[in-house]
């Protein structure tokens, strides 16, 4: 088991090195600003997503330049010069540790238990998971309506940032899932599971088997993602089930110099 220490200080997706790889090779201007801040601008528009750490006065510093900022805080900072645009965010980020099922609801771990006795396995996936996991994930969007990054975003990605799994039946991939790691954090990025996957209760153990994994190469936090109790509360369930932290994001704001 990896000798944990102290753990690292988390580390957004979109303030690291991958998502600036990506972001450059779609065709936006990345540029690292101060104390190590990145910001990902298009024309005259600057967007800088997920930053901890930093005042008011801070956030104002990041603003000048000549062009519009916004910004996302990954806390709530308010005050002269910052117009709230879009109201605050809620990410699950799991802390992950040698036994995860400990902080897991008890419908969690009946769930793995079941797959346990079921002799359910999944598996390491590769670049050929990668591919019928954007294609099959598009499809599943299109369908229940809801934003995501593009495939062309999840290509560009570095290949030795992502970790894939898979589940299969009678050789025919039925789920996925795909992470992003970038320092002591990682990020769920893409998932997707059939009707049969949804069936055989896939989700759990990939989750839990992935996090293991991630915990083994020295991750100590795992962001799953947006909640929105409103409009999907069985996916805030799935999520927070797990035992991860719930975190409120600050406003994204138009940021005045």
């Amino acid at each position: 088991m990896f000798d944990v220490g102290e753990p690292a200080a988390f580390l957004p997706l979109q303030q690291s090195a991958p998502y600036a790889a990506a972001v450059a090779a779609c065709g936006a201007r990345v540029r690292w600003l101060e104390a190590g801040v990145l910001a990902v601008e298009r024309g005259r528009l600057r967007l800088i997503s997920r930053i901890a750490g930093l005042d008011r006065a801070g956030l104002r510093r990041l603003a000048l330049w000549p062009g519009v900022t916004l910004v996302t805080p990954e806390d709530e900072v308010a005050g002269f010069g910052l117009v709230p645009l879009v109201t605050p965010m809620h990410h699950a980020v799991w802390e992950l540790g040698p036994d995860l099922r400990a902080g897991m609801a008890r419908n969690w771990r009946g769930h793995l238990r079941q797959a346990d006795r079921a002799g359910l396995r999944v598996r390491c996936g590769d670049a050929e998971t990668l591919e019928a996991l954007i294609r099959a994930e598009a499809v599943q969007r299109a369908e229940r309506r809801y934003r995501a990054l593009p495939g062309g975003f999840t290509r560009a990605l570095p290949s030795g940032a992502l970790r894939l799994w898979e589940w299969r039946q009678a050789g025919v991939m039925q789920a996925a899932m795909c992470f992003v790691v970038h320092g002591g954090s990682a990020s769920y990025h893409l998932g997707w599971g059939s009707d049969v996957a949804r069936a055989a209760g896939v989700h759990q153990p990939m989750l839990v088997r992935a996090a293991e994994d991630l915990w083994t190469e020295g991750v100590h936090w795992l962001d799953l993602g947006s909640l929105d109790s409103d409009r999907a509360p069985g996916l805030a369930r799935f999520k927070l089930g797990t035992g991860a932290t719930l975190r409120r994001l600050g406003a994204t704001c138009l940021v005045l110099p």
